[in-house]
């Protein structure tokens, strides 16, 4: 049983937004709907049979979803770092993802949803973590001038000699 699980609060979008996660990522499903009963309802102030929460997978990750009202908002202090190990894969989720949302710089963009995603390559932190600072530099240089990460171009500026 995984011990930590992200739980995200929407306004009224939580099956939505569910949906919309699990047709985007590999090896993915939804694992349950519970919906709001007539006392959820009285308390809450969301209309009885509403979902109340559901529950996914995105590849092995559980997330569960809240329709809790316009109570709170998502902001970029939390975000969801991607692991990519092909630039296929970060054109796709980068496309999908900020479908309806916003692109940003170093790989960021916010969802249709307002949930913040960091779309990022694996080989990234290899260069960013190597013994040769110039290198490193290079790299970080490069990325800054980035919204969607390029691997091509992170390693152009890896491999360059000065």
């Amino acid at each position: 049983m995984q011990k930590i699980t992200p739980f995200l609060w929407f306004d009224n979008q939580a099956e939505e937004a569910m949906n919309f996660y699990v047709s985007i990522f590999k090896n993915s499903k939804i694992l349950g709907i519970t919906r709001y009963t007539e006392e959820g309802a009285k308390v809450s102030g969301i209309p009885e049979g509403t979902v109340m929460t559901a529950t996914f997978e995105l590849d092995g990750q559980k997330f569960i979803a809240l329709n809790g009202g316009p109570k709170f908002k998502f902001t970029e202090a939390i975000s969801f770092f991607v692991n990519c190990d092909t630039q296929k894969e970060i054109d796709e989720l980068w496309e999908k993802l900020s479908l309806g949302g916003e692109k940003g710089k170093c790989g960021w963009l916010k969802d249709r949803y307002g949930v913040s995603w960091q779309i990022v390559p694996i080989i990234l932190g290899k260069m960013l973590g190597d013994k040769d600072l110039e290198k490193s530099k290079r790299v970080i240089k490069s990325m800054l001038q980035m919204d969607k990460i390029d691997i091509q171009t992170l390693k152009q500026a890896y491999d360059k000699e000065n």
